[in-house]
C-alpha cells in the first residue's frame, strides 16, 4: 500500500437539491487508473448503470486526443471504495490511487478512448481532465444522474455540427463531411444549382427546402474512403462539385416544370 501514488487536489463542492458533489482537476492517467465501468445487466452491484462499450466511439476519442482535442465537459464518477477513503478537507480533496475505486457514470468512451490514446503518446498521461466525484450513490441515484446528462442536455442539431465544421479546425472534423459539407453549400449558392438557396443551414427558420444535414448525409458516400468518387479516380474538390452538380441538372431537365412540385423526390 505504501507503494501506491497519493494525490491531493484543490475542489469544489457543489450542492444541487438533495446531493452534492466535488468538481477536481485530475491528470489523465490517474482518471484511467481508479475509474472502471460497472455495466447494467451486467455487473451484479450497486451503481450499474452503464451500456457495454462500443469500440469504434473509443477509436475516435483516441484519434481526438491524439490530435490535440479538448475535453472541457466534465467526467461524472460515482466514488465506491469501501477502503480507499475519498477525503475532503479544506477545499482539498485527497485519495489514493488504486484501481475500482470509482464508477463511471458519464463519460466512459472518453475515458477509455484517453486510456488507449495513452498507450499511444505516453506525455497524455498527464492531460488535465475535469472531473466531477459523487460519493456511494445508489443504482437509483446514478440512474437519475445519467438520465439527466444523456436525455435533457441533448446533442446540437447535425447541420450546426456540420456547418461548424467548415470554421473548425482541420483534426477536429471528418474530412468526408467536411468535403460533403462543401459540395452541398456549391449546390445552395450556385445560380445554376436546381437546389440554389433551397439548402437549410442551422439558423435558417422557414418551411420547406433541404436541412444541410441531410445534404451531407446523401453527399458523404460519395466522397468518404472507398467511395464512388474515389473508385473512379474524381478526387479533387471542383470536379466533385461539377459532377454533382451536372447530375442534379439533369435530373432537373427531365422533370421539366415539375421540378418544383411537392410530389418531386428530389
Amino acid at each position: 500500500m505504501s507503494n501506491l501514488r497519493k494525490i491531493k487536489v484543490k475542489c469544489i463542492k457543489v450542492a444541487q437539491g438533495s446531493r452534492h458533489f466535488y468538481i477536481v482537476n485530475l491528470p489523465a492517467k490517474v482518471v484511467t487508473d481508479i475509474s472502471y465501468v460497472a455495466v447494467r445487466g451486467k455487473d451484479a452491484e450497486e451503481g450499474a448503470v452503464q451500456r457495454l462499450l462500443n469500440p469504434s466511439r473509443i477509436s475516435g476519442v483516441k484519434e481526438f486526443a491524439l490530435g490535440g482535442g479538448d475535453f472541457p465537459n466534465a467526467m461524472v464518477l460515482n466514488w465506491v471504495s469501501t477502503t480507499n477513503n475519498l477525503n475532503i478537507a479544506d477545499n482539498f480533496l485527497s485519495f489514493t490511487v488504486e484501481p475500482r475505486s470509482a464508477q463511471v457514470i458519464d463519460g466512459q468512451h472518453r475515458i477509455a478512448g484517453i486510456e488507449a490514446a495513452i498507450a499511444e503518446r505516453s506525455e497524455l498521461a498527464e492531460l488535465q481532465l475535469p472531473i466531477v466525484f459523487y460519493e456511494k450513490l445508489s443504482t437509483q441515484q446514478c440512474a437519475d444522474i445519467f438520465l439527466s446528462i444523456n436525455t435533457e442536455q441533448k446533442p446540437v442539431p447535425r447541420s450546426l455540427v456540420f456547418d461548424l465544421y467548415g470554421v473548425a479546425s482541420q483534426s477536429q472534423v471528418d474530412q468526408a463531411v467536411l468535403r460533403a459539407r462543401d459540395i452541398a453549400m456549391h449546390l445552395n449558392e450556385s445560380i445554376d444549382s436546381p437546389y440554389e438557396s433551397e439548402i437549410k443551414g442551422p439558423s435558417t427558420r422557414r418551411r420547406g427546402g433541404i436541412a444541410l444535414s441531410t445534404a451531407v448525409s446523401a453527399i458523404k458516400p460519395l466522397v468518404e474512403d472507398n467511395g464512388i468518387f474515389e473508385q473512379v479516380d474524381i478526387s479533387g474538390l471542383e470536379m466533385q462539385k461539377k459532377v454533382v452538380l451536372n447530375l442534379f441538372c439533369a435530373i432537373r431537365s427531365k422533370y421539366g416544370d415539375h421540378w418544383d412540385d411537392k410530389s418531386n423526390v428530389f
